[in-house]
């Protein structure tokens, strides 16, 4: 069972689930992992599937919710994407600060819009020793832009401009339907939509404001920082919300050691259960073990 405890990312507290190895000694130290969810989760939501496979792979792995989400203080939500490296970095001091944890074995793990959180984070912050992004974006502008028809894409635009003035002068963004902006693939949009049924956290509308923090995020930048610290890339052939010229754009662009895995035949939202999940973790524990492991 998880332990609920909090710590403060400029100056705002967050809730954190803090999982430890069931056969952890006494005055033992593991390499430690932080998880980071996507552009609307929260951490209840997928992400305690993969801490109990990594807890059961012998690591302490923290799972939080980003300012404003879940069960964290703060203006809600809002994707305010460079804050939440700032979340990550807070959180990887919290962890390197506990009694459990080797501060020099720390790894990062996030998932769809968290894979593209992961990677900055990685790129500034040496303390991550090794990093896997699953499902994850690149670049904002390419991805909103390859899931829609131009027209949607202008459209989406010109509405990102009209909102911007609106903070401006008003201090306020317009709210909409998630769907609006996270636009749901047929594929896979089913297993997403119940999977956020019944947890009150889960949200079903968000502030246009989040187009122009996409647009301006673009981890693809900075990737190549990475190195000489692993990074390790997966993603589907047929994710339809996230296409996988995204991570291959990132792998491309990214030092050594690194590596792409694409999985066969898979949907978005496929890679938290099941076969797809059971294939992603197996990758996940593998990678970890061999640049961080859980036991010296």
């Amino acid at each position: 069972m998880p332990k609920p405890v909090t710590f403060f990312s400029e100056g705002v507290k967050l809730a954190v689930d803090l999982y430890l190895p069931d056969d952890l000694a006494r005055g033992e130290k593991r390499a430690g992992i932080v998880l980071c969810h996507g552009y609307t989760g929260v951490r209840n939501i997928y992400l305690p599937d993969n801490a109990r496979v990594l807890t059961e792979a012998g690591y302490v792995v923290l799972n939080f919710d980003y300012k404003g989400w879940g069960d964290s203080e703060g203006p809600k939500t809002r994707l305010a994407p460079y804050s939440r490296v700032a979340d990550v970095q807070a959180a990887l001091t919290f962890l390197a600060a506990q009694p459990e944890v080797a501060a020099d074995r720390l790894g990062i793990y996030g998932t769809s819009y968290g894979g593209a959180t992961v990677v900055w984070v990685a790129a500034v912050d040496p303390r991550v020793k090794c990093t896997v992004s699953v499902v994850g974006i690149g670049n904002g502008a390419r991805w909103m832009r390859s899931v829609r028809r131009p027209d949607e894409y202008y459209d989406l635009l010109e509405r990102a401009a009209a909102d911007r003035t609106r903070r401006a002068l008003e201090g306020a963004s317009e709210f909409v339907e998630r769907a609006e902006i996270l636009l749901p693939d047929r594929q896979s949009a089913e297993l997403g939509m119940a999977a956020r049924r019944n947890n009150p956290a889960a949200v079903s509308t968000i502030p246009l404001e989040f187009i122009d923090d996409t647009l301006s995020f673009n981890p693809e930048w900075v990737v190549d920082k990475i190195a000489p610290w692993p990074i390790l890339f997966i993603t589907s052939d047929n994710d339809r919300l996230v296409p996988p010229a995204e991570s291959e754009a990132l792998y491309a662009r990214a030092g050594e050691p690194k590596k792409l895995l694409v999985l066969q035949g898979y949907g978005h939202y496929e890679v938290y259960e099941g076969e797809a999940f059971r294939e992603v973790m197996a990758a996940t524990t593998d990678w970890y073990a061999r640049y961080i492991p859980a036991r010296k």
